[in-house]
């Protein structure tokens, strides 16, 4: 017994020893190359890009699967990355590791592999010969299925942008998650404009086999134009969230040549939005690295067949600039115009970024939309996102600066004049249509929100007054001096019973 002691105890610790150390680690390194000895192995390799340069999906999908799997922890090297939600970390397998896996009691074995000389990366599979006839197709069935259920877990939209990339010549988009929070909720739109969109959306995601028997490409184009602020791009990642489709945006002006922007197509997976921003500006560039044809031939031509289900989006500040070709049906399939706010649009702005349904300042905010919209969504946005403790206040800020930027276009009270003019055939005068920028016309709303009553803003000092007493021969008439005069004293005398001027009743 106590020679059975002796024995027992120092091979207690001399395993102890082992398994706490590197030496258990070389001993099942031994155990595996000798293994491997004994049976007969098939390979199989799967390229991140087939030879057309397009991305392999089944590389992208073995991506996935084996980066879910719990033994690429027992790589010897592995990237740690956080993840889309909050204390989320993710495993990503290094090049050159392998890892193991099993199926239906087979053992096989993936290499993640990258080619010094080009950059190209690919998985290898190492399968038994004993075990391929038996698993092989099953288990890249099983890799399929696991894919779609991980995607389905994880549906993170990402945002692909094109690079110029020297030191790796293939490598042409990088991608970040897609976490814009915009949904067709939140986008300020018309109703009805909004549900047609929707509809056409959901029509198209159902449309493949109706695309195939007519024989067109499974896409669709839109055209969004419209000024700076109205909320294009907004409008593009509530397209993109509603479809769960990843984004590729493409910087024309990165893309060096007709060569270069087919590569970036052909790149570019099924299921995806594809933007192309702000396309005026880049055209009226006269760019020798691009030619026009390369973007018609981007947009329909044979190209664009190289994947399914696809948005392709354009945006534009003015249409107006842009050559008929490029507008043309079967380019672009719907156009959507962007405008100005108005008194609608500013009432769901108020709704969302205030929660007001009504306010009694509504009035002079409708007043000042009736004579034209002047500024976007967005610059009425940021007025109300840095005054939101104070609604009020971010009202009368919105009024004020309506009221300060109506001078820089033509208002309805340098119209209402000159019909006066016009209907006056005594009036030989030329007329001044800028006048009212002469004249310190429009002012500030007033702390007190007391509603205006002159129209635009008018000053009872510094407005129409001043230039009508000086009886400039030059600017008006005299005839049209004593139309003006009329004209500023009816405003007196509604200016005296504190109700609001309404031009319509003025003229009549």
């Amino acid at each position: 017994m106590f020679l059975y002691l002796l024995t027992i105890i120092p091979l207690c610790f001399l395993l102890k020893f082992v398994s706490k150390t590197s030496l258990l680690h070389i001993l099942k390194k031994w155990l595996r190359l000798l293994e491997d000895k004994c049976y007969v192995y098939q390979f199989y390799k799967v390229p991140q890009f087939n030879h057309n340069m397009q991305e392999n999906q089944l590389y992208r999908k073995i991506n996935t699967y084996l980066n879910s799997l719990p033994f690429v922890e027992d790589s010897a090297f592995t990237n740690l990355f956080s993840g889309s939600k909050t204390n989320e970390i993710n495993l990503v397998l290094d090049t050159n590791q392998k890892i193991v896996d099993n199926f239906l009691s087979a053992r096989v074995s993936w290499i993640n592999e990258k080619d010094e000389k080009t950059g190209l990366k690919s998985f290898v599979l190492k399968v038994r010969k004993n075990d391929k006839r038996r698993i092989l197709r099953p288990y890249l069935q099983h890799i399929h299925s696991k894919f779609d259920e991980i995607e389905q877990r994880r549906k993170e939209v990402r945002l692909f942008v094109n690079v110029n990339d020297e030191s790796d010549g293939n490598r042409r988009w990088i991608s970040v998650p897609f976490t814009h929070p915009a949904t067709f909720d939140t986008v300020v739109m018309e109703q009805d404009l909004k549900n047609k969109v929707k509809a056409d959306l959901e029509t198209f995601l159902k449309s493949k086999q109706h695309y195939n028997r007519i024989g067109r490409i499974w896409k669709r184009n839109y055209l969004l134009h419209g000024p700076s602020g109205t909320g294009k791009s907004t409008f593009i990642a509530a397209m993109a969230n509603f479809l769960s489709y990843d984004v590729y945006n493409i910087d024309l002006s990165k893309v060096s040549d007709d060569s270069d922007l087919k590569l970036l197509l052909l790149q570019s997976t099924s299921k995806s939005l594809i933007v192309i921003e702000d396309l005026d500006s880049y055209l009226c560039k006269n760019s020798t690295a691009l030619s026009l044809s390369a973007i018609l031939n981007f947009m329909d031509g044979i190209f664009s067949c190289c994947g399914d289900e696809r948005l392709m989006i354009f945006t534009t500040n003015s249409k107006d600039q842009i050559d008929p070709t490029v507008l043309r049906p079967g380019r672009i399939d719907h156009h959507i115009h962007f405008p100005l706010c108005d008194f609608n649009a500013f009432k769901s702005l108020a709704s969302s970024h205030l929660g007001l349904k009504d306010h009694k300042l509504f009035p002079q905010v409708e007043e000042n939309f009736q004579t034209g919209s002047v500024l976007s969504p967005a610059e009425i946005s940021e007025i109300m996102i840095s005054n939101r403790s104070s609604p009020s206040r971010a009202l009368k800020m919105v009024i004020s600066t309506h009221q300060s930027n109506s001078k820089l276009v033509p208002s309805r009270i340098s119209d209402k004049i000159e019909t006066i003019h016009s209907n006056n055939e005594a009036d030989l005068a030329p007329k001044h249509p800028l006048w009212l920028s002469k004249s310190r016309s429009v002012r500030p709303v007033e702390e007190s929100g007391e509603s205006g009553v002159y129209p635009q803003g008018l000053r009872k000092s510094k407005s129409v007054r001043p230039m009508v007493e000086s009886g400039d021969p030059g600017a008006f008439g005299k005839e049209s001096v004593n139309e003006l005069r009329k004209f500023y004293g009816l405003i007196r005398i509604k200016s005296r019973r504190k109700k609001s001027l309404d031009f319509d009743t003025i003229e009549k």
